[in-house]
């Protein structure tokens, strides 16, 4: 079960990139960041009660909260700087580097989890998502924009507080229940992203929002929390260093949309990138 709860948390991420891309063309990133989270919130908080575990939030131990927490800011940190990474830079250039964060999560788990079954199967896996990561990280000589690479920091930062937020998360979610777990982590991103907003003074900005990019601000949010509650489910049931490449296929997803939506072709040094990036995570899916 938890394979498929990853490979579901791989198709609803994959959704995520492409809506909020197509929300966030006029609303400014942080604005939208903080409005899709508080979709992520009521739908995540709707699944708890759906299963009843809000009853067990007296339970969970200060350990548990505190990594929660962490797992939270990681999270909002991560968020802001790809949301900020995909409004100035193309989808199938920023997924790839955000998703790199695979490769840090699972040499993480090896060493802070012990996972060291199949270590040669996710040693290679590994190596060859890092080289299709290195491939689809491509100058685009036809805009200025893309040519400073001005989103490859903020993806950067995205994929390092991604791989803080999963290892967090899996430590913060062992006694917890799955759905609860991610509604409180929610919360904490909840906080971080208006506080970001308000900070930068860009509350004003809110009344200005598009409607059209609104609806797809939501969708992206309703999208995000389906994926969560996916991922958190399979982390905390399954092997991490297998469930976050399965996860992270959802660059597929992100990829094929922003060819058919923007136009966003691949080249073939890209495409033999991605074409690493699915063999390596099936490899480490299939045997590891």
């Amino acid at each position: 079960m938890w394979l498929i709860m990853a490979a579901l948390s791989a198709l609803f991420a994959g959704l995520t990139a492409i809506l909020a891309k197509c929300g966030i063309k006029k609303t400014d990133s942080d604005v939208a960041t903080a409005l899709r989270t508080v979709v992520v919130l009521l739908f995540a908080w709707i699944m708890v009660f759906i299963v009843g575990s809000a009853g067990t939030i007296t339970e969970i131990s200060a350990k548990s909260i505190l990594f929660l927490i962490l797992s939270g800011l990681a999270t909002g940190a991560s968020w802001i700087c790809y949301f900020k990474a995909l409004s100035v830079g193309d989808v199938n250039k920023v997924v790839p580097v955000d998703k790199s964060s695979t490769v840090l999560t699972v040499l993480l788990a090896i060493i802070l989890f012990s996972e060291t079954e199949h270590l040669a199967v996710k040693l290679i896996g590994t190596a060859l998502l890092a080289a299709g990561v290195f491939l689809m990280i491509e100058k685009k000589k036809t805009e200025a924009k893309d040519t400073k690479r001005t989103w490859l920091p903020y993806a950067i930062g995205s994929a390092v507080f991604a791989t803080l937020t999963s290892i967090l998360g899996k430590i913060g979610i062992t006694d917890v229940e799955s759905n609860l777990g991610t509604a409180i982590r929610t919360g904490v991103v909840l906080v971080m992203a208006w506080l970001i907003v308000f900070v930068k003074g860009k509350g004003a900005e809110l009344k200005n929002t598009d409607s059209k990019e609104l609806v797809f601000i939501a969708l992206s949010g309703i999208a995000t929390g389906a994926s969560w509650l996916c991922y958190y489910y399979s982390i905390q049931n399954g092997v991490v260093s297998v469930v976050v490449p399965i996860d992270k296929l959802s660059i597929i997803v992100s990829v094929a949309f922003s060819y058919f939506v923007f136009k966003e072709k691949l080249s073939r040094k890209a495409l033999a990138g991605l074409i690493l990036i699915v063999v390596g995570t099936l490899a480490m899916a299939i045997w590891a």
